[in-house]
């Protein structure tokens, strides 16, 4: 066991080498992992003495990786502000990233492979609440902190003592942009709700559209279900505008979801759209182009949230991508940092390269929760089951250009 530790710290001294030449992170692959496909040992010290590994397991392929992407972004970017920053105290950050796929089975493999075999003091992860129910049992078990940056389904925290947030819940963020629209737009009174019945986040999440219809005093004409994969809504689209609604909301992802607001627009419904948070994604554009113009969208995220922190990670996401950083990335840059902080709050009290890997997985638990963090969503906490706490939230309209090709989130006073 000695001479397999010696090999592991090698290994990971090369890597932080690496990491400083390269001055970013690193896509793992299974074969790049093979030093430290062993057991977890209870008693070893942790590797953390050249670098210390964060999981990230959000989906990189599939159809939701139009979201997944985008924490990939923002993650890589916490990645290198905070190793630029001088990492933990001086020990640098490591990203070991696992890709989730769209489905349960590619999240549950993606937490297994960061827990037992890349051995990560916590994990970031993953993209959807459906995966998230299934996922966060296994880092439940193996007591392994998650912070999840996307997942906003109803109960997510309660999954376990592991388990917490940094994305707020729908109940707190889908409502307000069922009053933009009608704000934009006082006269609605009959409203069309569709909502893919595959994927927990978007049921959790029409069901707050649904209330918030009911405590507006509007009248629900019609809901339609759909399945995340579908690429044909004819159906649905047709049997919700003959219902005469003045309003339609969509719950459900950005392939899908974009689809079918270009669909709707193809069959003549000209009244608001609002979209849920799978549609919260500026990779929506290329999938309902211009028919995309004035879908609105709640935000728990503002690219113009002053601040220092959020100043940086947004010139540095322009910088890189071009257009402005989108919610799901700021959010996965918040995750990263919380754990940096966490981290560091530890290494001041006991240094985390001594400690056995099950003790720092459990302190850095508990400093997780006790802190406050400064992060580009602005300031944010955690309840003491895991649930976030932030209290600035938006609404943006997505706006197309002139040429009706380029368009932005646009984000409403």
């Amino acid at each position: 066991m000695k001479d397999s530790i010696a090999r592991t710290t090698a290994l990971l001294s090369t890597c932080a080498v690496l990491l400083t030449a390269c001055g970013g992170g690193t896509q793992t692959s299974s074969a790049g992992n093979t030093a430290n496909n062993t057991t977890t040992n209870t008693t070893a010290t942790t590797s953390t003495s050249s670098v210390v590994p964060i999981g990230v397991a959000v989906a990189q392929t599939s159809n939701v990786a139009l979201l997944g992407q985008e924490q990939v972004a923002g993650a890589k970017i916490a990645e290198k502000y905070f190793n630029d920053k001088g990492g933990i105290n001086g020990t640098p950050i490591k990203l070991v990233f696992q890709d989730t796929s769209g489905d349960e089975a590619g999240a549950i493999n993606a937490f297994q492979t960061l827990i037992n075999k890349d051995k990560v003091i916590g994990i970031v992860g993953p993209t959807l609440s459906q995966q998230a129910f299934s996922a966060d049992p296994v880092a439940e078990r193996a007591k392994v902190p998650v912070i999840g940056p996307s997942n906003t389904a109803k109960n997510i925290p309660e999954i376990g003592d592991y388990v917490a947030r940094v994305s707020a819940p729908v109940s707190i963020v889908a409502p307000n942009s069922v009053k933009a629209a009608l704000k934009q737009n006082p006269q609605i009174k009959q409203v069309a709700v569709f909502y893919a019945q595959n994927d927990a986040f978007s049921k959790s999440e029409t069901e707050i559209f649904q209330q918030t219809v009911k405590d507006q005093k509007l009248e629900l004409v019609t809901v339609q279900k759909f399945q995340t994969s579908d690429t044909d809504f004819q159906s649905q689209a047709t049997n919700a505008i003959n219902a005469k609604p003045d309003l339609i909301i969509i719950s459900g992802l950005a392939a899908d979801g974009g689809n079918l607001v270009r669909q709707l627009r193809e069959l003549g419904y000209t009244g608001l759209i609002v979209g849920g948070n799978g549609l919260n994604t500026s990779n929506i554009l290329p999938v309902c182009k211009a028919l995309c113009d004035g879908v609105l969208i709640a935000q728990a995220y503002s690219p113009e949230h002053p601040g220092e922190i959020n100043a940086t990670f947004r010139k540095a996401y322009f910088d890189q991508y071009k257009k402005e950083p989108p919610q799901f990335s700021a959010q996965a840059f918040a995750a990263v940092q919380v754990y940096v902080e966490a981290l560091k709050a530890i290494d001041t009290k006991s240094k985390i390269n001594k400690l056995p890997l099950p003790q720092l997985r459990t302190e850095l638990n508990k400093q997780i929760l006790s802190g406050k963090y400064n992060t580009p969503l602005g300031e944010i906490s955690f309840t003491p089951v895991g649930e976030v706490v932030q209290k600035d939230f938006y609404v943006a309209q997505i706006k197309l250009d002139k040429d009706k090709i380029q368009g932005r989130f646009t984000f409403l006073k």
